[in-house]
């Protein structure tokens, strides 16, 4: 007998084979065990994650002898030949290569026959989404009422190209990728049974490197093989297929939380000297900066598959960041992946990525200085003679002085942030009272709360400066009064003794101002 790749070797021959698609295996067997089989069936998901041999499965489990049955027995003759594809009940059509519309006239003359062993007539259409408008139009009618005998089966990577016509006739099934730890088992058992000493790191970077595709981690293992022998380790892994190992996406990890430019640069230039694919290790590196972002808002989550001291060591040096900063990285990795797609010059683009993420975690935010002011106004002591009502409301003062300090604030890394035990933030005091004049007529301050402002700056007035000289052509009383003045509250009268106040004076001479009375 020829050899068989590992990939046709190990193909699951019965339901209990099938692996990471418990949930198309149950729903299968519970509508064979209830006798609710549908006439179509549609199987939807990534390369390599069993579409095929879940049909067979199908199939066999449908024309099995004393089916239809899920525990049938694989070695009887009837369901060897549907394995094989000589089954004469079971017709398998490639879409691509008969996406006409007369193959699908083909396939409705041969409908009406009846199956010629089995009890039914089953026709499974791989890559159904190569068919045409027109062959699908030309199956409608067959495939939303056949004959009692016959069975149709779908396979496809592309729902989205099949006709909702279609996709309303069928019941669908999403295969999932499989999971990387169920790759790594099931490669460790395929090595067991051919007698190869597969280590365990290897099995986990072949199973990383499959991207969820039982069948390309079969392939790669038995390229392996090839390769290596009997003996394959995670080495020999990372050099045949250009992979990058766990430590090495640690140490870049590592790195980036550090923000050491230099080691994460020189680690990027080691990879791509020795042909390290740069788009895969910028995928693990985001893998990575997702799994802690993950362990930060759920402390059980594991370390996809970085080792123990390697993932503690980590969780440690990213404790510092919030998640808002690890997501920051995360959306400029996922910029920089998309413009590796399309660029020659890789290995620029991922530099200039790893610069710009280091530059979003160290960069000082609005956020954070409104998280020090408040902080820091917990430090403010009121004035003695301050009442309960006088007293700073933080949040009022943060609001109030978070913009001018944001610019120089954000100049500074915020660890190096020092407060003051009083900082610089005015409370919200009355200014003390201005000392009365000698007159005992008590002076009405109502309306000229403006003045306050102007206690601070006014120079100190040792005596009541002269007030300036009126030209005698100019009357004390502006021409303003000559007019009827509007009806408006009475206010007091200012007398002479508040004109001669030193405060008023010298705001006189500061602002060149006169005083006008309305009475």
């Amino acid at each position: 007998m020829s050899y068989q790749v590992f990939a046709r070797k190990y193909r699951p021959k019965t339901f209990d084979d099938v692996l990471g698609q418990d949930h198309v295996v149950r729903t299968l067997r519970n509508a064979i065990a209830q006798n609710r089989l549908a006439h179509a069936y549609l199987f939807v998901g990534p390369r390599g994650t069993g579409k095929t041999s879940t049909a067979r499965i199908l199939a066999k489990a449908l024309n099995c002898t004393a089916g239809p049955k899920a525990d049938f027995d694989p070695d009887e003759d009837i369901c060897i030949e549907i394995a094989e594809g000589r089954s004469l009940d079971v017709l398998e059509i490639d879409g691509a290569s008969n996406n006409g519309v007369d193959q699908v006239r083909d396939l409705r003359e041969s409908v009406r026959f009846a199956p010629a062993r089995g009890q039914f007539k089953i026709f499974y259409i791989d890559e159904v989404h190569m068919l045409s408008n027109a062959a699908f139009n030309a199956l409608l009618k067959t495939l939303e009422e056949p004959p009692p005998h016959v069975k149709f089966i779908f396979a496809t990577t592309e729902a989205n190209k099949i006709l909702p016509t279609i996709l309303s006739r069928c019941q669908r099934f999403d295969l999932r990728p499989i999971p990387t730890e169920t790759i790594a088992a099931h490669l460790l058992h395929i090595a067991g049974e051919e007698g190869i000493a597969l280590d365990e790191t290897a099995a986990w970077a072949i199973a990383k490197g499959a991207d969820g595709g039982m069948r390309d981690a079969q392939s790669m293992l038995d390229q392996l093989v090839s390769f290596c022998g009997d003996h394959i380790n995670e080495a020999n892994v990372l050099d045949v297929f250009g992979f990058t190992s766990r430590e090495k996406v640690a140490s870049l990890a590592q790195a980036l939380l550090t923000r050491d430019n230099p080691a994460a640069l020189s680690l990027i230039q080691r990879e791509a000297e020795t042909g390290r694919e740069l788009s895969q290790l910028l995928g693990e590196l985001i893998g990575c900066l997702r799994a802690l972002l993950v362990a930060k808002l759920d402390p059980s989550a594991d370390g996809e598959g970085i080792p123990a001291t390697l993932w503690y060591a980590l969780l440690q040096t990213a404790a510092e960041y919030a998640p808002d900063r690890i997501l920051a990285a995360i959306d400029v990795f996922a910029e920089t992946e998309g413009r590796m797609k399309w660029a020659t010059n890789k290995r620029l683009h991922f530099e200039l990525g790893v610069i710009k993420a280091i530059q979003a975690l160290g960069e000082v935010r609005i956020t954070d200085v409104i998280n020090v002011l408040t902080r820091g106004a917990d430090f403010i002591v009121a004035p003695s003679g301050a009442t309960p009502a006088d007293t700073v409301r933080p949040a009022a003062v943060v609001e109030s002085k978070a913009s001018p300090l944001a610019e120089e604030v954000a100049e500074q890394d915020l660890s190096e942030l020092k407060l003051d035990p009083e900082p610089e933030v005015e409370p919200a005091v009355p200014a003390p009272a201005v000392p009365a004049p000698a007159a005992s007529k008590p002076r009405p301050m109502d309306g000229l709360s403006s003045l306050d402002s102007l206690i601070e700056s006014a120079p100190e007035v040792s005596e009541p400066p002269a007030p300036p000289e009126v030209p005698p052509w100019k009357s004390e009383k502006p021409e303003v009064e000559a007019k009827a003045p509007e009806p408006a509250p009475q206010t007091p009268s200012l007398d002479d003794s508040f004109h001669q106040d030193p405060l008023i004076q010298a705001a006189l001479v500061k602002f060149e101002g006169k005083l006008v009375s309305n009475n």
